[in-house]
């Protein structure tokens, strides 16, 4: 008998690794709202002018430092928040949809399908008629990039919907396939593009917030801020979704409903986004991620904090990118992977246990 209970206790299944403690939601909160307070400040104080903080308090400004305040850098702020907010909750989305902590906007074909149209208007730009080219003006790059990342997500809704039902399995796989083949378009366009484009593309490619204005801020927030007001009422779905589908549909939640929504409110903002900013990686990943260890899945608290948080991290990856080569900037796609890779990177080590990795 001894044997035997030996024998079932050296096959007994071992005890599940340790949980972080959870953070209180109100305290993340207000450290967040107080950190984004900070990039703010932070933002709209420095730069190769030398603005301080306190100089409309102190002094009269000039009128080229008002300008450089009101029409530089409160566009560029606020549409730095716009976007880190949008690309942060639509990661917060998709995690939740496919109910995976590692998926990412990309999924759904957004940016593939922006940086084709992107791409499209550098190199084909010129063989437009003058008078749309005229009408369009510095534009045509982010309207085109936008009307990219919504027909492939259009294209992919279709492919993954059968009969009122969108399977979840078919439109990752025909994401990674229409990625590939927008990839290999792009390709052939940067093939055929001469040196000058060849640079434009690259720029575009890493992400930044240099081209910021008031009118690039009226056009992108409308949708930025449609997609964030419609993420909460996706939350009690994504949360019942986490059980299963079909537990989702006993317990009177509308699944496929809530498939449409999300992926609407994703692409949207995430096409916004690309199309106002470039590629800026790693945004939707890590910042759900780390939030999720800090405070729980619960989606009701989950997508606002990521909202904050993704607003002041990309504020503050843009003041750093605006600071590290003054009066040269930095791509800010390259500031945000060096935040993003070596963090992400520390979660799965430290979480690999848990991960099952």
């Amino acid at each position: 008998m001894t044997d035997v209970l030996g024998a079932r206790s050296a096959f007994k299944r071992p005890d599940p690794a340790p949980q972080a403690p959870r953070l209180p939601g109100a305290g993340v909160a207000l450290a967040l709202v107080g950190l984004l307070l900070v990039a703010a400040a932070a933002s709209l104080s420095l730069g190769a002018s030398g603005l301080v903080p306190w100089a409309p308090l102190a002094r009269d400004l000039s009128p080229a430092e008002w300008a450089i305040l009101l029409d530089i850098r409160l566009p560029r702020l606020l549409l730095g928040a716009l976007v880190g907010a949008g690309l942060a909750v639509s990661g917060a989305l998709m995690q939740g949809l496919f109910r995976n902590p590692l998926a990412d906007p990309g999924l759904v074909g957004v940016g593939a399908g922006a940086g084709l149209g992107a791409v499209i208007a550098i190199v084909l730009g010129g063989l437009l008629p003058l008078a749309l080219r005229d009408l369009a003006g510095i534009y045509l790059v982010p309207i085109l990039a936008f009307a990219g990342g919504w027909v492939a997500v259009v294209v992919l809704y279709r492919i993954a919907s059968l009969r009122g039902h969108t399977s979840m399995a078919t439109m990752l796989l025909a994401g990674i396939v229409l990625g590939a083949l927008a990839g290999a378009v792009t390709g052939i366009l940067i093939y055929l593009a001469d040196d000058a484009q060849l640079r434009d593309l690259t720029f575009w490619g890493l992400g930044s917030l240099s081209g910021a204005n008031w009118l690039k801020l009226a056009a992108a927030a409308p949708i930025l801020l449609a997609g964030l007001a419609l993420a909460p009422f996706l939350a009690r779905g994504l949360d019942a979704m986490a059980l299963g589908e079909a537990v989702a549909r006993h317990m009177g939640v509308p699944v496929e409903r809530i498939k449409r929504g999300t992926i609407l409110a994703v692409a949207a903002m995430t096409g916004a986004a690309v199309a106002v900013s470039g590629g800026i990686g790693f945004l939707g990943i890590v910042v759900p991620h780390i939030l999720r260890l800090a405070v729980g899945p619960g989606h009701r608290l989950l997508l606002p904090l990521s909202a904050l948080f993704g607003a002041a991290l990309l504020i503050g990856a843009d003041t750093v990118a605006r600071l590290a080569v003054a009066p040269a900037e930095l791509p800010i796609g390259i500031i945000m992977a060096l935040i993003g890779a070596p963090v992400f990177l520390w979660i799965l080590l430290a979480r690999r246990a848990v991960l099952e990795i």
